[in-house]
């Protein structure tokens, strides 16, 4: 009779292990679409937009500072002019986003 008992409880015992990951798998599944993969993404649009950055463009830093592009170099960095006259450098990476409909507003 123990004999039988065990033989019964053997399979469904290794089904619940593997079912008992499922919710695991389905939650690193949902993380990973609605989480990490648009980041990727943003990140990769934003990294295109950095390389694509001319002189003449209007750019704004993500410390706030909007300015027009006088010059980029090949060091990663680039000369940008704010509304005074001022010339600033600053690293590529700096730029948070395009602002040409911002600075034509004022």
């Amino acid at each position: 009779m123990n004999q039988l008992l065990i033989l019964m409880g053997g399979p469904q015992a290794g089904q619940g292990g593997i079912m008992s990951f499922l919710p695991l798998v389905a939650i690193v599944v949902v993380f990973y679409f609605f989480m990490i993969r648009p980041q990727m993404k943003k990140a990769k649009e934003q990294k295109k937009y950095i390389e694509a950055l001319k002189k003449g463009d209007k750019i704004l830093t993500i410390g706030g500072i909007y300015g027009k592009i006088v010059e980029v170099r090949e060091d990663a960095t680039m000369i940008m002019e704010v509304e005074d006259g001022t010339k600033m450098k600053i690293s590529k990476n700096a730029v948070s986003n395009d602002a040409t409909a911002t600075l034509n507003q004022n």
